[in-house]
């Protein structure tokens, strides 16, 4: 049976904390430096309360050392990894093959998706490397993840939810060629969510200032069972950035969808423990979102550009118009109240938003004057009533004891075994009075030592194998809560992640290496050496020649999504080549038809 995991971002010590109250299975989360997102640093006094916490319920604790690294930032990473193992960290995940040649301790890697994790040939190179799980590049199928999965002995994670990077993963260099600040070194600029041209071969404009790279979020909830089905074991959600409404929201969207998947599955069963009640109903639409996109996980391509604007829409929720008499009217059936976030495409294709100043029947006081429109479709990107609900208690994650009461020739002993079979006992030395009414003593046993509020445990059996005593409420709580107190220690101890050797087991499957494998240090080179290569191009970020380089490798495909591409149904005709340009770069678009994809050319 194979143990499925909700894999939540998190930002920081109380996100993560979050992430695992609303059922979070796993955390992947940033130490102080070498994450892919630098903005999402955390000192290592609070990795190490985050990594107790979740451990309490059987979570585990990914942190991300995923940059590519320079020569003289190898002992200071090694130095790092040390310190993680130590502190009983489940995993590491990394980008940079190099640290594969380091003084490791024995921790689990994880090959980041930035390693390019595109193809079986890929993923068999990384288990002989020695990874235990390959994060998969987002543009893959079900059909090519079930085929790796037949073909090698490595788990595999992918991602269900969240922004899209409209490069695969790790091929991106755009960023560090325009302003210096490199992605695979946690930096990106998001190049990719600006404003560009597009002009044809004849140097005719087809489109102006329009955000062409700029993609759809991700949402494959509707694919979950298929994705199981094909070998994924981890369920990954993206957004070490977002806020904690949002982990709260979308951690509890999968969690029930998951959990409805397991129920009724016989070979998946979830990786932590507990359960999750909630005092919310989740809804992926009502926090940040730029529309959805399942990216291609069914084999199909379609229309996923959000070419207006790369900020959040939010939920659709009906129409907006002016009348005659200029008054804004909203139609639709959604509640809206003051304090609103409303926002639309206005006549000249630019996002516009407002908040509701007042509400009266259908007509809407926007609290700034609007363009001129006639009528509009609307959306809510703040839903003040869902945030309002999110702000207050949103959910409870217990897990089941059972419990014996005994007694003892000196007294009494109670013992506490959890779901997941971790037992305590602690004892009662006290003399024994008898109760002047036995049943009532026993009632009054039963309800104190059935109080485990304040704890994360739920009682679900209590055995009772002693006579009717008189004892004081007092005790019985000192007591009781000293028990749980030993059992979230030795949970503890459950949970510490066992060691994992590194099997390195290179074989010579390569000679040539392109820009594309990201060598940026010694250990990396030596790496690709040890598999075979004796032709070996440094990154870009080493050498900072860019000219004529494959900037951008996409799935995504600018002709497809405009109705160029001549494997289209009544497709126009465009001149070629294609080429996207801003105030300081031109790149040409090359379309590589055959495997469907757009490549982005520095020229």
């Amino acid at each position: 049976m194979s143990k499925v995991e909700l894999l939540i971002p998190a930002k920081d010590l109380s996100s993560g904390m979050v992430a695992i109250n609303h059922g979070a299975d796993a955390l992947y989360i940033g130490a102080s430096k070498f994450g892919a997102r630098q903005a999402a640093g955390n000192s290592l006094q609070h990795l190490q309360q985050l990594v107790r916490y979740a451990h309490l319920y059987g979570s585990k604790v990914y942190v991300t050392v995923n940059t590519l690294l320079y020569d003289d930032e190898l002992n200071e990473v090694q130095q790092l990894i040390h310190t993680l193992y130590e502190m009983g960290v489940d995993a590491l995940i990394i980008q940079d093959l190099g640290i594969l040649k380091m003084d490791l301790p024995p921790i689990r890697l994880h090959a980041s998706t930035q390693c390019h994790n595109n193809s079986l040939e890929r993923v068999s190179l990384l288990q002989k490397a020695g990874f235990k799980r390959a994060i998969l590049a987002r543009e893959m199928n079900v059909d090519t993840i079930r085929d790796i999965h037949a073909q090698c002995d490595i788990e595999l994670e992918t991602f269900v939810h969240g922004a899209l990077c409209v490069s695969y993963s790790g091929q991106c260099f755009m960023s560090r060629m325009v302003t210096g600040r490199s992605g695979n070194r946690g930096e990106c600029a998001q190049l990719c969510r600006t404003c560009f041209d597009l002009t044809d071969g004849h140097g005719k404009t087809i489109l102006k200032d329009k955000h062409l790279l700029s993609l759809r979020d991700m949402n494959r909830s509707a694919y979950l069972k298929d994705i199981l089905q094909a070998g994924v074991i981890s369920l990954k959600v993206e957004g070490r950035l977002k806020d904690e409404n949002y982990v709260k929201n979308i951690t509890a969207y999968y969690r029930q969808i998951l959990d409805g998947i397991l129920n009724g599955e016989e070979d998946f069963e979830k990786a932590s423990s507990g359960h999750t009640i909630f005092f919310f109903e989740p809804n992926p639409k009502k926090t940040f979102n730029r529309g959805f996109t399942p990216y291609f996980i069914n084999g199909a391509r379609e229309k996923i550009a959000s070419f207006e604007t790369p900020k959040s829409m939010g939920q659709h929720i009906g129409r907006l118009r002016h009348d005659r008499q200029g008054r804004l009217l909203y139609d639709g059936q959604e509640t809206i109240v003051n304090g609103d976030g409303l926002c639309f495409i206005n006549d000249a294709g630019v996002l516009e938003g407002f908040l509701v100043n007042k509400v009266a029947g259908q007509q809407l006081f926007p609290q700034k004057p609007l363009s001129a429109f006639c009528q509009v479709e609307l959306y809510r990107n703040l839903d003040k009533a869902f945030e309002k609900k999110l702000s207050e208690k949103t959910s409870e994650r217990k897990m089941w004891v059972d419990m014996i009461f005994e007694e003892t020739e000196t007294g009494f002993i109670l013992k506490m075994k959890d779901e997941n079979g971790c037992s305590v006992a602690e004892r009662l030395e006290t003399p024994k009075i008898a109760a002047n009414k036995p049943e009532n003593a026993i009632n009054q046993l039963r309800t104190s030592l059935a109080k485990l509020g304040g704890t994360p445990f739920e009682l679900r059996n209590l055995e009772i194998a002693s006579g009717p005593y008189f004892l004081q409420n007092s005790v019985l709580n000192k007591l009781r809560s000293a028990a749980a107190e030993k059992l979230q220690d030795a949970r503890m101890d459950f949970f510490r992640p066992q060691d994992a050797s590194l099997e390195y087991r290179p074989e010579p499957l390569l000679k040539v290496t392109s820009y594309k494998n990201n060598i940026t240090n010694e250990f990396h080179r030596a790496v690709y050496e040890d598999f075979g290569a004796t032709q070996i191009e440094y990154a870009p970020d080493k050498t900072l020649d860019f000219k004529g380089k494959e900037v951008m490798v996409c799935k995504y495909c600018l002709r497809y999504e405009l109705g160029f591409c001549s494997k289209q149904k009544n497709a126009v005709k465009v001149a070629l080549p294609l080429h996207i340009q801003n105030d300081t770069h031109r790149f040409r678009l090359d379309f590589d038809c055959k495997n469907c994809m757009m490549k982005v050319v520095a020229e």
